[in-house]
Formats: C-alpha cells, sequence, structure tokens
C-alpha cells in the first residue's frame, strides 16, 4: 500500500517562508479560512494568541502551507521553538536544468538566499544554497 505524505519544514516564521517558497516554486500560498478560524475560537478551540493577520488575512500563526498549482504536492511551514543550528537533514531540490541554473542562483540569490557550495558528481551538478532562514536547498 503506498501513502502519500507532504513536507513540513521548521520556520521562525511560516508565513515569510511560504510566501518565499511559493514564489521560489511558482506555487501557490494555500489560503486559510478566516471564518473557520473565528469559529474555532468562538468555539473555545483556539485562541486569538493563536492567530495572525499575514497580507490582510486571518490566518493561524503557527503555520503555512503552499501548492503546486495542478497537482496535491504540498510543503507545510511551521513554527518551531529553536533556531536552525545545523546541516539539514532533508532539503529541496529546485530542478532548473543545467542551462538555467546560474540564471536561477542569482534570481534567487537576489530574493535573499545564500550561495552555500557547488557541488558535481560524474556528468551532475548543482549549486547548494540557503533561503532566507539557512534551510540549505539545490538548484539542479
Amino acid at each position: 500500500m503506498a501513502y502519500d505524505f507532504q513536507v513540513t519544514i521548521d520556520s521562525a516564521d511560516p508565513h515569510a517562508q511560504a510566501d518565499w517558497w511559493a514564489e521560489t516554486l511558482g506555487w501557490t500560498v494555500e489560503p486559510q479560512d478566516a471564518a473557520f478560524i473565528k469559529s474555532m475560537i468562538d468555539q473555545g478551540y483556539a485562541t486569538e494568541a493563536e492567530t495572525t493577520t499575514h497580507r490582510g488575512a486571518l490566518v493561524w500563526a503557527s503555520g503555512a502551507a503552499i501548492r503546486h498549482p495542478s497537482d496535491d504536492r504540498r510543503v507545510l511551514f511551521q513554527t518551531a521553538p529553536e533556531a536552525k543550528t545545523v546541516k539539514n537533514r532533508v532539503h529541496l531540490d529546485v530542478r532548473v536544468g543545467d542551462e538555467k541554473r546560474a540564471a536561477e542562483v542569482e534570481r534567487l540569490s537576489a530574493r535573499g538566499a545564500t550561495f552555500l557550495w557547488r557541488g558535481q558528481q560524474g556528468p551532475h551538478s548543482w549549486v547548494t544554497m540557503a533561503d532566507p532562514e539557512g534551510n540549505e536547498f539545490c538548484v539542479a
């Protein structure tokens, strides 16, 4: 039996991370239902302290998700109590192709990503970068 899954990334600011990664990948930030959030508060299942306003909308403070525009692939960004201190054990590969890699690295650097190193294994090469919160990813 095969299972569905999502990738979840710990974040200091999940909404800013969702915005950054949605633009990076050409995905969309998943909308949150303000009426549902208000009803959870009204019914005592949540408090206003668990919410925030992001881009003028009421949202859950602890998380934001992005979705692929044509299927169910999803990445969730959730708050974490501690700052990132070591290298990721799992990372995303943004596959753009050899001919677009240099331009993509330049574009992402201009948007706040940090160049870390270049890698190569046989004929395959990539650039390892860090997103604005320091999470490593590769442009391949």
